[in-house]
């Protein structure tokens, strides 16, 4: 059978700012039979991070994430269907997930490399669980609960940066769920920072690129800074620093503005802002959630409890097909999406009347 794939078509370089042609669409024969413990699936939806960026370089600077090789197909998250099995934890019909999904219409792969998933924790929207029910949703979820350090009834206000994309419109959410009073987003466009207030529940947004974001904080966060949810790094973040408060906490989820420059994870702070940091007392550890692993299954229900109960709102930009893998890739790095960006491959009919 001959099915599509992506594979990786040449580096941007540690400097360089990805673009779609780094990708390329080939075919390939998929072998007939499968083996014991293997399963063919067909893929529903791919997902594309700000992290993949690292694993474009020959070196990705962690030991837990492989570079991607020349020539070699594409990994990342993704949910598919099974259509044949020889693993005695699957079926023919069932909806799995992994974290390493190559980027195919359909592959063969170790069933015990796939978890099972549960359309009715997602209401059948299943590419919730490559975002808000999955990785990043638990990311949000993990991050603010273990380094955000937030009592209800205490009065906390939280800024997010990045805050209209995958994790970020989420953890303001969350902040607001767990008792931050005040929530506080910055993002890129003035569409987005109505989305975060209008819809997300935001108390306010700035708009980096056509506001001064020192002044606004000023005028937003009166109270200073008690919780800083961090995606993007660079100078915003330096900005958000300078207003923290004595013994306040960084989620350093994300650094985006740094990924396209070879530098350490995470990137060292400027001396000044340093020294702010030492003086206040405020924590900047890095944090992986891949380290929380015995707290998954208790957020992903939680995470589901709080979107059927309509308490967390899920947005997502959806491109079709898998030719457009490398675009969706580049407007994702460049802040084209709002909430999490997804690429639908091919659909499943079966769960529209869930």
């Amino acid at each position: 059978m001959i099915v599509q794939r992506v594979v990786l078509n040449s580096r941007p370089g540690k400097n360089g700012n990805p673009v779609a042609e780094n990708f390329r669409v080939e075919e390939v024969n998929l072998p007939d039979n499968i083996n014991e413990g293997q399963v063919q699936v067909r893929t529903l939806y791919l997902s594309v991070d700000p992290y993949m960026r690292c694993r474009m370089n020959e070196d990705t600077g962690t030991d837990y994430i492989m570079p991607w090789q020349l020539s070699q197909v594409v990994d990342g998250g993704g949910v598919g269907i099974i259509e044949e099995s020889k693993h005695k934890n699957f079926t023919k019909g069932d909806f799995v997930t992994c974290f390493n999904w190559p980027w195919q219409t359909k592959v063969i792969l170790d069933g015990n490399s796939l978890e099972k998933v549960d359309p009715q924790l997602v209401d059948g929207h299943l590419s919730y669980f490559l975002g808000a029910i999955g990785m990043p949703g638990l990311t949000s979820l993990i991050g603010v609960q273990e380094k955000g350090h937030i009592t209800a009834g205490s009065n906390q206000t939280m800024v997010v940066s990045g805050a209209a994309g995958a994790c970020g419109s989420l953890a303001g959410q969350i902040g607001h769920l767990m008792g931050c009073s005040r929530v506080v987003g910055i993002c890129g466009t003035h569409e987005k920072c109505l989305f975060l207030t209008s819809e997300l529940g935001f108390d306010a947004a700035i708009n980096y690129k056509k506001e001064n974001v020192a002044e606004r904080l000023r005028e937003l966060c009166p109270a200073g800074v008690d919780v800083y949810f961090d995606n993007v790094g660079g100078d915003i973040s330096d900005t958000v620093i300078s207003q923290m408060n004595q013994n306040s906490h960084i989620i350093l989820c994300g650094q985006i503005s740094q990924y396209n420059k070879d530098v350490p994870y995470p990137p060292p702070l400027p001396p000044a802002v340093e020294a702010i940091r030492k003086e206040k007392n405020i924590t900047r550890e890095r944090f992986l959630v891949f380290n929380y692993k015995d707290k998954f299954e208790s957020g992903i229900l939680q995470l589901s409890q709080w979107f059927k109960g309509g308490k967390l709102k899920i947005k997502e930009t959806m491109i079709n097909g898998l030719e457009n893998m490398g675009a969706a890739f580049q407007s994702m790095m460049t802040g084209g999406n709002t909430g999490k960006q997804i690429v639908c491959i091919s659909e499943e009919t079966s769960l529209k009347s869930l």
